[in-house]
């Protein structure tokens, strides 16, 4: 997978072939098909270790956070620095919606990422900081919303000025869940 991931984030998905990824590895060919049914399995076990690893760089970047809601901002932030790196803007924005499907896009997405946000949502509502409302519908809107901001700055002509704005606008967003007493 390592191999695999290196060759993907460099060429993409389409780029890159099964014969490429065995020699990189250093495998046979029986080897890779061993582990995976073919190189779209392989994909999808590389898009769920990146997606793993960026939600626990964004959990490591939360711990300890005294303001749940500053926790909340910085994790969007968090988010999206960890999707403008060339690597996992490759492999999870611009090459894993089309291979795998939208569909099992947002389930790797949900697998790892949600439960991240649904806690942190949690946290901000038992301290009163954010007004209670359920949270499950409020998460998922959360992730689609961090999702959506993401895949805009990898399409931009400028990602550097997107993601400002893109971090901005979700900013404004988490202002609008506070308690009243709060905002």
């Amino acid at each position: 997978m390592t191999a695999a991931r290196r060759l993907f984030a460099e060429r993409g998905y389409a780029g890159v072939g099964t014969e490429e990824i065995v020699k990189a590895a250093g495998v046979t060919r029986g080897a890779l098909y061993h582990q995976f049914r073919d190189k779209t399995d392989l994909f999808d076990a590389t898009v769920q270790a990146v997606e793993a690893e960026v939600t626990e760089r964004i959990a490591a970047r939360l711990t300890g956070a005294a303001d749940p809601v500053q926790a909340l901002k910085e994790g969007a932030r968090a988010f999206l620095d960890a999707f403008a790196e060339p690597d996992v803007e490759r492999i999870l924005l611009l090459d894993a919606p089309g291979v795998l499907g939208w569909q099992r896009w947002r389930e790797i997405g949900q697998d790892h990422g949600l439960g991240v946000i649904t806690k942190a949502l949690e946290a901000a509502m038992a301290t009163g900081a954010l007004a209670t409302r359920p949270v499950p519908p409020l998460a998922h809107v959360l992730l689609g919303a961090l999702d959506e901001a993401a895949r805009m700055v990898a399409h931009a002509e400028d990602p550097e000025a997107t993601r400002t704005e893109m971090a901005e606008t979700l900013e404004h967003l988490l202002e609008g869940l506070l308690a009243r007493d709060r905002a």
